[in-house]
């Protein structure tokens, strides 16, 4: 079993859109807010404008986006994740701009504290919100707080802030790598779980000698598939087969042969009833069972006659000598009323099957 780790499968990306969805919206109150306060816009109107639309422009296609992407599916899985990835690095990109351009302004105190201060907040829940996928992560932060370190060491400007801003960005990586990493453990973790779950349930449904189904989950199989008849009002058909003489091989030739013989019948079984909705099962020692939904009569009785036909060809090597033997069968075929119980379609097989043995075993009877 192998747990593909680099691949950021749909499960992953749309747990990307859900954990950054929250910030659409901030970007734009904040760009507001910060254009706003001190009366920055009158001052810088059109830096104002380009970033505001900016903001407003890529948070409305993310949004738009998220809408579409949700109907077109699967098949455009891969064009919808790269969309996504370039607008949220857009985003970014747009608040890194405008932070590199106040920064290098002069007697804009107020603005450039706001916007410091909505930076860290950004990049920070950013880059937590997209650590599902470490390169994502590590671009927004560096889209984001890059443009301001470039622009301050060309104009030379506050040393220590650009310090600051370069050890907060080395921190939010170290952050990143590290939780993606816990991350991606926890989704390991829950997947094989689950995995092994689905094994728990497969290991407690399957008969270990055989692989067939068990008679406990074809009895579960058998209650939903007869009141699903039931409300359709559709044909439910029931074989029940029992090998003929089964005793005497294992006393003659011991339980070893036996239950190789028993792997034998399944394996035939599977190959006669091989119908996805078609439900096999060992029944008891030598004895099986198989389910067939919206079959008729005919159908039924032409499968369970191939079934014998070909297991009477069935013979084991043993120490020279050939193991063989025949098997007999009932067939009941009923469609469900609410006056019924799903064991009595089981009693009428019963009864066929009984017949079959009463009139010298290796046939097929039908219960009317």
């Amino acid at each position: 079993m192998t747990f593909i780790r680099h691949k950021v499968n749909s499960r992953v990306v749309q747990d990307l859109k859900k954990r950054s969805t929250i910030g659409i919206i901030f970007y734009i109150v904040l760009s507001i807010i910060v254009t706003c306060a001190d009366g920055f816009y009158s001052r810088h109107l059109f830096a104002s404008l380009v970033f505001f639309f900016s903001n407003l422009g890529i948070c409305v296609f993310r949004l738009v986006h998220l809408v579409i992407a949700r109907k077109m599916g699967e098949p455009y899985e891969i064009v919808n994740r790269g969309i996504f990835y370039v607008s949220v690095v857009i985003t970014a990109l747009v608040w890194g701009c405008m932070l590199a351009y106040v920064e290098i302004l002069n007697n804009e105190h107020v603005t450039q504290l706001m916007m410091n201060v909505c930076i860290c907040g950004l990049s920070a829940g950013g880059v937590v919100a997209f650590i599902p996928d470490r390169r994502l992560a590590i671009l927004f932060n560096l889209a984001m707080l890059m443009p301001a370190t470039t622009a301050l060491l060309v104009n030379r400007l506050n040393p220590p802030l650009t310090i600051m801003i370069c050890l907060f960005s080395v921190y939010l990586v170290l952050i990143a790598i590290r939780g993606n990493k816990e991350y991606w453990n926890a989704l390991e973790n829950e997947y094989l779980l689950e995995v092994k779950s689905e094994e728990m349930t497969r290991l407690s449904n399957t008969d270990a000698l055989t692989g067939l189904s068990n008679r406990r989950h074809f009895n579960e199989v058998l209650e939903r598939e007869w009141k699903r008849s039931g409300r359709n009002q559709s044909l439910l058909s029931l074989i029940i087969l029992d090998i003929d003489y089964f005793k005497k091989i294992n006393d003659t030739y011991g339980h070893q042969v036996g239950d190789e013989y028993l792997h034998k019948i399944a394996e035939t079984l599977v190959a006669v009833f091989k119908r996805d909705s078609d439900i096999v099962a060992r029944y008891g020692g030598e004895e099986f069972a198989v389910l067939l939904v919206d079959s008729d009569v005919e159908q039924a009785i032409h499968l369970a006659q191939t079934a014998i036909r070909s297991i009477a060809v069935i013979t084991i090597d043993h120490q020279g000598q050939k193991v063989c033997t025949t098997i007999s069968a009932g067939v009941n075929c009923r469609i469900p009323d609410h006056n019924t119980v799903s064991d009595s379609i089981i009693l009428g097989a019963d009864k066929a099957l009984y017949a079959a043995k009463e009139r010298g075993r290796n046939q097929v009877v039908f219960f009317g």
